[in-house]
């Protein structure tokens, strides 16, 4: 089973770290061992076990699980400052998900082998490793919340919100996403067919929920996008 890639326009990652989380992830870069995967090489694969997690430093990487079926599921696309892996490194279980480099990409290995003495000496690599997970535990929440749903629509409308959190900029009382999605991408990361995904965007304009211009999608109410 292969991941199949999502098409990227630009930065369209799910999931990124501020400087203030990520801050002592990137002053122990010197702690782990720095690696570049290629564009389609993998960082990790679904099923197996080992103690490495991964910091990307530069590029993005794809998420992805799959399904009994052989269908895949878009979990999330890390970029800079993204943590991935870190689960199944630290309880040896086998991983959920594979990872794979949307493009050549540059990240820390660090292996949980020694991780003791690390947080030993540089303490503050745990505090933000605990905070990354609290983070995480928090986003899963609310998605389960939402791909539990049968109505793939909540799923859209889930992924938007998340979206406007990452990237929203807010001008005249509308949010704007600074990125351009393809209608592929939303359909890959929520399980919802693009035929759905392009009714569910046409409903959410006709309701004057959102709009687009352009390459932008404008957020106009967000309290009834989440209904």
């Amino acid at each position: 089973m292969n991941p199949r890639a999502l098409p990227r326009s630009r930065s369209t990652e799910t999931w990124r770290l501020d400087n203030a989380v990520a801050g002592p992830l990137i002053r122990a870069v010197h702690l782990g061992k720095r690696r570049t995967f290629k564009k389609g090489e993998f960082l990790y694969h679904q099923g197996e076990t080992d103690s490495c997690f991964y910091f990307v430093l530069k590029g993005h990487v794809q998420i992805s699980a799959f399904r009994q079926d052989g269908s895949e599921f878009v979990l999330e696309v890390m970029g800079q400052w993204a943590v991935c892996g870190e689960g199944a490194a630290f309880d040896g279980s086998p991983r959920f998900s594979s990872a794979i480099a949307l493009e050549d990409t540059d990240v820390i290995v660090f292996d949980t082998s020694g991780i003791e003495e690390a947080f030993r000496a540089f303490p503050e690599l745990a505090v933000a490793l605990l905070r990354i997970t609290a983070m995480k535990q928090r986003v899963l929440g609310i998605r389960a919340q939402y791909l539990a749903s049968p109505k793939p629509e909540k799923r859209i409308s889930e992924l938007l919100n998340r979206f406007a959190e990452l990237y929203g900029v807010r001008e005249g009382g509308v949010t704007v996403i600074g990125i351009s999605l393809t209608h592929e991408q939303i359909a890959a990361m929520t399980g919802a067919s693009r035929v759905t995904v392009t009714r569910t965007l046409k409903r959410l304009r006709s309701e004057g929920i959102i709009e687009v211009k352009g390459k932008q999608l404008r957020i106009i109410d967000p309290a009834r996008l989440m209904l």
